[in-house]
């Protein structure tokens, strides 16, 4: 199992925006293509900061997800031209990660 750290900088002032198409529009629609989502947080600290995790059981299962997410006809004309409008996409920084023996995320 591995998650992805996915830390995003929104345009300047939109960061509810964002949130709110995160959790109506972005978030159920890669669930609905098998994604697993563990978590969506603001950034305390950065008022155009957005944060969220998502986790893979392995390789594979991340290609075949990316692959039904990204390559649908819906992602590619109606959600991906309003993620691009919402962020900066040159600041997304994405941070594969593995959870400790002890971590409560597993």
């Amino acid at each position: 199992m591995f998650y992805e750290i996915r830390r995003y900088q929104t345009q300047p002032g939109r960061r509810a925006e964002w949130v709110r198409y995160m959790e109506e529009v972005v978030i159920p629609f890669q669930e609905s293509k098998g994604m697993s989502v563990t978590a969506s947080f603001i950034d305390e600290d950065d008022p155009d900061g957005y944060v969220w995790i998502r986790g893979f059981e392995d390789e594979a299962q991340r290609k075949e997800r990316y692959a039904a997410v990204y390559e649908s006809d819906r992602w590619q004309n109606e959600i991906s031209p309003v993620v691009q409008e919402l962020l900066i996409p040159e600041k997304i920084v994405v941070t594969r990660v593995v959870p400790t023996p002890a971590s409560a995320i597993r």
